[in-house]
């Protein structure tokens, strides 16, 4: 959905009483033409800060603009939107709208399998073999007498290990562990 469609979409919202105060308003117009003038030219903001003209009917006039300018301008009023009033902007029919089509996409559950086949047991078990294995590599104190039974334990990984992490790990055995 583009925000030209959602700006469709919530202007009926945006338009109730009290939806948005005149402050509000005025701040989002200024903020549409001081940080972005080709979106609201200074006699575009002046039309539409005019106090002469009711709220109701500058702010008709500024999404009726804002709809024929193109989407990056419906864009950049979302953004002022959530900047001026965050609490309005969080219940826009179009937000809910979003947000209940991302509630019932993840209740399908066709993401939850996309992300993992394995599972949370099988995470924590890699987990645990990385960690040991590290633990086992550097925290084996330089004692001769629990080296070699640190070495039987790495002699025997290789069976289960691929075959390039078992060049790496008897590459290891080999070496003289001095420097330990």
């Amino acid at each position: 959905q583009t925000y030209c469609d959602r700006l469709v979409q919530d202007t009926p919202f945006l338009m109730g009483h009290g939806r948005l105060s005149e402050q509000q308003v005025d701040r989002i117009i200024l903020q549409l033409n001081r940080y972005y003038p080709q979106i609201l030219s200074n006699k575009d903001a002046e039309k539409f800060r005019n106090p002469k003209a009711s709220l109701r009917m500058r702010l008709c006039d500024l999404l009726g603009h804002l709809q024929r300018s193109g989407e990056r301008d419906c864009q950049e009023f979302y953004r002022a939107l959530y900047i001026h009033a965050q609490p309005l902007h969080s219940r826009l029919p179009s937000r809910l709208a979003l947000q209940n089509s991302d509630c019932t996409e993840l209740d399908s559950g066709t993401v939850g399998r996309e992300l993992s086949d394995r599972g949370p047991v099988a995470f924590l078990a890699c987990l645990g073999l990385a960690a040991g294995l590290a633990l086992l590599v550097y925290c084996c104190p330089p004692d001769p007498k629990v080296l070699p039974g640190a070495r039987r334990v790495l002699g025997f990984s290789p069976v289960i290990v691929d075959r390039h992490v078992s060049r790496f790990l008897l590459a290891f055995l080999t070496d003289d562990l001095g420097g330990l």
